[in-house]
């Protein structure tokens, strides 16, 4: 069974108060989401009953602007990975330091069953719900885990209905048409890649060799990047598996390929394997780019990479932290997003000290 998400973010913060010396009435509070927003959704389906689905809004922390964070469409989505994932996006404001606080949303859905008709009704019928407790000054949702300007593009038209005038700053990630930034698309890769790059330089030793877990938005731009960047891809997953090919793949060649074949377990003349063999492989970087929980205490001790490359939240867990520190301690062999949390949470709270919490 998985690891509660949630929990992994209270740990995150747990640790950063007792190594920081923080303040530990403010970390009490920073670990509570300050509202949660649990709906029923009512959708019309094709054949032509009531199907009802469940959506959140995690409102984690406004204490340096209105909320903000993405909204996710999956069948394991769930109220304590809806609060985590808003509590990791209060501390990534902070840390890049702009004016917003952590918020998240998500819909108990799996979008393969749904007709293109039905997902707009759904998403339309989510932004009904929720249009009291979103706004630009007040909450501000994005794409996500399969979500996309199109769907931010049905939730905007139906807010904007809802309160009577146009408002294109109810959410980001809309299409260009609409108002959409470029680059947004390719943010969070290049974004990695960025990262990666100064770690490389840093610390002066090479990387050649990738694997890809995840191909969705985040997986399949890293890839195209650092493709173009002259690594070699050896392996690249979805949720159905990994194509694998030690002489090395071509992502741009994928891409066409899952689009016409629907998965990557479903392309012919390709060598598949697991997602849990693909991310023991030894490669020198591992790219996460999908859930959390990938690596946890149960296969942190089979990771066999030089650099865990993070585009995810939270895809590993405390627990696998400490085991993969204990596998080697040189700081060039492995760097994990944990620490930076830790800076995150030290600017977070440093933000509440410095400006105290109005309390009644």
């Amino acid at each position: 069974m998985n690891k509660n998400p949630f929990t992994s973010a209270i740990q995150v913060i747990d640790e950063a108060v007792k190594i920081g010396d923080l303040n530990k009435e403010l970390a009490e509070y920073i670990k509570k989401p300050e509202k949660i927003v649990e709906v029923n959704i009512p959708v019309r389906m094709d054949n032509g009953k009531l199907k009802t689905f469940k959506g959140f809004r995690i409102q984690h922390n406004n204490f340096r602007g209105p909320y903000k964070g993405g909204l996710r469409f999956h069948p394991e989505t769930n109220l304590d990975e809806v609060k985590a994932l808003a509590t990791w996006m209060s501390m990534k404001c902070a840390v890049v330091d702009i004016p917003y606080g952590g918020g998240k949303g998500g819909i108990e859905v799996d979008v393969k069953e749904l007709s293109e008709k039905e997902l707009e009704k759904l998403t339309r019928s989510f932004a009904r719900q929720v249009y009291n407790f979103v706004g630009p000054k007040i909450d501000i949702p994005a794409p996500d885990v399969n979500t996309n300007p199109k769907i931010i593009d049905w939730f905007y038209d139906e807010y904007s209905k809802i309160v009577g005038k146009k408002t294109p700053a109810v959410v980001t990630g809309k299409s260009i048409k609409n108002g959409g930034s470029l680059g947004r698309d390719t943010a969070t890769a290049r974004g990695a890649q960025i990262v990666l790059n100064q770690l490389i330089k840093k610390y002066k030793f090479p990387i050649e060799t990738v694997a890809i877990q995840g191909f969705g938005n985040a997986g399949e731009n890293i890839a195209k990047l650092l493709y173009k960047q002259g690594l070699k891809i050896i392996a690249i997953s979805d949720s159905s598996g990994a194509i694998y090919d030690p002489s090395g793949i071509d992502p741009n060649k994928i891409s066409g390929l899952k689009k016409k074949f629907g998965r990557i377990a479903n392309i012919p003349n390709v060598k598949i394997i697991s997602n849990e063999k693909m991310i023991q492989l030894d490669v020198d970087l591992l790219a996460l780019a999908a859930l959390e929980n990938v690596i946890t205490e149960k296969n942190a001790k089979q990771i066999n990479c030089k650099v865990i490359l993070e585009l995810a939240n939270g895809p590993t867990t405390p627990e696998a932290d400490k085991i993969i520190g204990k596998k080697n301690q040189d700081p060039a062999r492995y760097t994990y997003k944990r620490r930076w949390s830790y800076r995150q949470l030290f600017r977070m709270v440093t933000k509440f000290e410095t400006k105290q919490l109005e309390c009644g």
